[in-house]
């Protein structure tokens, strides 16, 4: 017989061992389904890098033989402007360039072309009028993807440079641990594009690794990540399995404490608190008539401020509030904020106007027009002193129903710009369809001027577009005096950016407009007034 103290140590050993049985089917079901996981995602990312890849190519392909509609014998053949409107309506095209049949560049003078050396042969794709190459830019020294499209029978042929950036996700540069690094390649090995940080696992033998070929061009696409780093992204799912296996009744108390905990510590939750007490603050970016040096404006920038008094600057919320859908209440109360701040200054000045930015959400349906007459329907400011901005940073899934919101912003005198024209979703199409009264050129073709030989045509083509719509055209990002004489002698007379102001409190803002627009005087400061007075500020 087995004695009785002995029985109780036995019978403990197989209540643990029973209860650890749980515990270890569960382990290896967890790790079995992450594995499974890593796995899927790594093949969907390397397949939504060749789709990214296939369609920017053929954007391009697609600019190019739009181009080459008439015959290539010689330089009188190229239609500049075509090349012109190419770089503007397609994102990823930064250069067209022409050759001849030996490789040799041709009519450098009317295109202007980027110095580079070949890092590849070129590689024939399934339509035998394209060739896909690696080259490096030796300017910038970056990869580029050199496309050449050439019909036969002619001397030239079509050059495109695609820079190796737009291969990437978006935010690939910030990308997570636990998310998969995509390469892309030619089917020889040349490298394309690869991200510029977050590690690369690769080089790691313990990794989760997938390609997908192009069934259209010489590109393969590899994904992996790092095996650690996707069973680390699920380790709280593996903690969770642990705790049901062996403390089911204890997880079930720990998670009735742990929701309500992890709902007051929710940033969403954190961002409704702070609009419920008016955290969040208008700031104003001043716009300035480069004629006259007078503020004529302002954009209505979002800032938030806490209760002690720090800011958090609007890249670290934002985001979150759009994809929440906070930002339809969150505009809402800037444009109140900004209305009871200024409506005795800006009632009496007509001339000048405040700009609110509007996303995508706001475009779903026509809310935001019966939002705009309520906050402004009553107030000394009038809606002709009102803008709305259009972003191109998200695409409109509805553009008539887009247009739809527009047509009404318009009908109650509103003025409707698109932002960022020339770097988001929308290109010409926006132009073309919208119906909007200005647009604004993006800081990164104001940044380019005097440096980058494509920036000029760029905003020619546009101001030519503005004065045959008949839209005003403002620039931003202005920081110095040889942008603001270019742009001035461009014919852009609106413009805002640190040459002039950074985004200011409301106490700030008052003061320049007071100064610029003195009730019963005429004269402000002029341009190079308002300049110097910044240089001394910063």
């Amino acid at each position: 017989m087995i004695p009785r103290k002995l029985r109780r140590y036995l019978a403990i050993v197989a209540g643990v061992l029973a209860a650890g049985m749980p515990l270890v089917v569960i382990h290896f079901s967890l790790n079995a389904y992450i594995e499974h996981k890593a796995t899927e995602d790594v093949r969907a990312a390397a397949q939504r890098a060749i789709a990214r890849a296939e369609w920017r190519i053929g954007q391009s392909i697609s600019a190019l033989a739009t181009i080459g509609t008439g015959p290539l014998a010689s330089c009188d053949d190229v239609d500049l402007l075509a090349i012109r409107r190419a770089l503007i309506a397609t994102t990823p095209l930064k250069e067209i360039a022409l050759k001849d049949e030996a490789g040799n560049s041709k009519c450098q003078e009317l295109t202007g072309v980027t110095r580079s050396r070949a890092l590849s042969r070129d590689l024939g794709a399934a339509d035998d009028r394209v060739q896909v190459g690696v080259v490096r830019q030796i300017d910038l020294n970056e990869r580029a993807l050199r496309i050449t499209w050439h019909r036969a029978g002619d001397p030239l042929a079509l050059v495109a440079h695609i820079p190796a950036d737009v291969f990437l996700p978006d935010g690939s540069s910030g990308r997570a641990a636990g998310d998969p690094a995509v390469r892309l390649m030619l089917s020889e090995g040349t490298l394309i594009a690869v991200p510029t940080d977050g590690g690369d696992p690769m080089q790691d033998a313990d990794a989760i690794h997938a390609q997908k070929q192009s069934t259209r061009y010489p590109l393969m696409a590899s994904a992996s990540v790092s095996r650690a780093a996707a069973f680390g992204e699920h380790a709280a799912l593996r903690g969770i399995g642990q705790l049901i296996g062996g403390m089911f009744a204890v997880l079930m108390f720990a998670l009735a404490i742990l929701i309500p905990w992890r709902a007051r510590s929710s940033p969403i939750v954190e961002m409704e608190r702070a609009l419920e007490a008016n955290e969040f603050i208008p700031y104003y970016q001043p716009i300035v008539d480069l004629r006259s040096g007078t503020i004529v404006g302002a954009e209505v920038l979002m800032r938030w401020r806490k209760s002690n008094g720090t800011i958090v600057p609007p890249a670290v919320f934002i985001p979150l509030a759009e994809s929440s859908g906070l930002i339809i209440d969150m505009t809402r109360a800037i444009m109140r904020a900004a209305r009871d701040e200024f409506a005795t200054v800006l009632g009496p000045r007509p001339g000048i106007k405040v700009g609110f930015n509007l996303t995508a959400n706001h475009f779903k349906n026509d809310a935001v027009v019966q939002e705009v007459r309520e906050v402004f329907a009553d107030s000394p400011i009038r809606f002709s002193q009102v803008t709305l901005e259009v972003t191109e940073r998200e695409p409109l899934e509805d553009l008539a129903m887009a247009r739809h919101v527009i047509a009404g912003l318009q009908e109650l005198g509103c003025s409707v710009a698109i932002d960022d024209v020339g770097t988001g979703h929308g290109g010409l199409s926006y132009l073309l369809k919208l119906g909007a009264n200005c647009i604004k050129i993006d800081k990164m073709f104001i940044d380019a001027i005097g440096t980058e030989r494509y920036s000029t045509p760029i905003i020619e083509t546009l101001v030519e577009l503005a004065n045959r719509m008949r839209m005003e055209i403002l620039a931003e990002g202005v920081e110095n005096v040889e942008q603001v004489k270019y742009l001035r002698d461009s014919g852009i007379f609106l413009a805002q950016g640190y040459a002039f102001a950074r985004p200011l409190p409301g106490a700030q803002f008052r003061e320049l407009v007071e100064a610029a627009h003195p009730l019963g005087e005429a004269a402000g400061p002029t341009l190079e007034a308002l300049m110097a007075r910044r240089a001394v500020a910063a």
